[in-house]
């Protein structure tokens, strides 16, 4: 067994979680997959996987070799691309995590539109609105929305992200339109769970901000499941005009509050800061930055 293939069948098994998946994946038996495992903790003399009939788990050992391993497999991925293939068509398969709203609605056609121009490239995306740990849990790029805190990552500013406030025609003519961001108190406001003010919405107008602190009977962990529930009329949304735009533009979606101003966050496509960038994440975030750049299309007409 060559030590690459080991690392790289190890780390397979443990994104995917089964030996299963992971042969699937490098298009090889589970047979080999466990040979190559058993091989591996051999010349290691030390366990890295336990594993039964029905659960498998990491050890300690195999946690740390496995994020040393993802590390050094994308380094050398990332040399033979720039040694030898710096210049020609992008290859391989890209990895990408984003948040579950904007994946649905505007990557998804995206890495449609990306891998007519590169058809060497594939994609696996995965979409999840926690904030994954992009190196260790193996993808190439993520998407971010929002305010930056790692400075580990490199981020390429992708395009604004406007919010609004908004709610449906028969639910402003029953609770009425609000006038000011303090009528809001009076209104059923949709909370999303991940937002980082929690039920602090701010506004600006005149050179005062506005802070006020919002209720309603929703919550939600997902900007679609909320524009979903305030199209139903079941109150008042803050969210970005990427997910709201096209009900706006419907009429399904009414804004309010529009002389005041919310600072907008931004979207971005993260990764990790190496020396050689593959050339299918360098081609796709510079795709992502032309396809999205300000102003986006999903404000036109807004």
């Amino acid at each position: 067994m060559d030590t690459l293939d080991g690392m790289r069948t190890l780390v397979s098994v443990i994104n995917e979680g089964s030996f299963t998946r992971a042969a699937t994946r490098l298009s090889i038996s589970p047979q080999l997959v466990s040979k190559y495992i058993g091989q591996l903790e051999s010349r290691l003399n030390t366990r890295l996987l336990n594993r039964s009939t029905r659960r498998l788990s990491v050890t300690e050992a195999g946690q740390a070799y496995f994020e040393r391993c993802v590390h050094i497999l994308a380094e050398i991925d990332e040399l033979e691309d720039a040694v030898g293939d710096m210049s020609i068509t992008a290859r391989g398969t890209l990895r990408i995590n984003s948040p579950m709203s904007f994946g649905e609605q505007h990557l998804a056609t995206a890495v449609a539109a990306y891998q007519r121009q590169h058809t060497e490239v594939r994609v696996d995306m995965t979409l999840d609105d926690r904030v994954v740990d992009v190196v260790s849990e193996g993808f190439d790029l993520a998407i971010r929305i929002g305010q930056l805190s790692d400075s580990a990552l490199v981020a390429r500013h992708l395009a604004p992200a406007n919010l609004v406030v908004c709610g449906a025609p028969d639910y402003l003519d029953e609770r009425g339109i609000p006038q000011s961001p303090e009528d809001l108190a009076q209104h059923s406001c949709l909370g999303y769970s991940y937002w980082s003010q929690r039920d602090l919405w701010r506004f600006d107008a005149d050179g005062r901000q506005h802070e006020v602190k919002v209720d309603g009977r929703f919550r939600a962990n997902n900007g679609t499941a909320l524009r979903r529930a305030a199209v139903a009329g079941s109150g008042l949304i803050l969210q970005p005009t990427f997910i709201v735009g096209d009900e706006l533009r419907n009429g399904q979606l009414v804004r309010v509050l529009t002389d005041y101003s919310i600072q907008p966050v931004n979207v971005y496509a993260v990764y990790a800061h190496r020396q050689y960038l593959s050339s299918k994440v360098r081609t796709f975030v510079d795709f992502l930055a032309e396809r999205f750049a300000s102003p986006p299309y999903w404000d036109r007409d807004l």
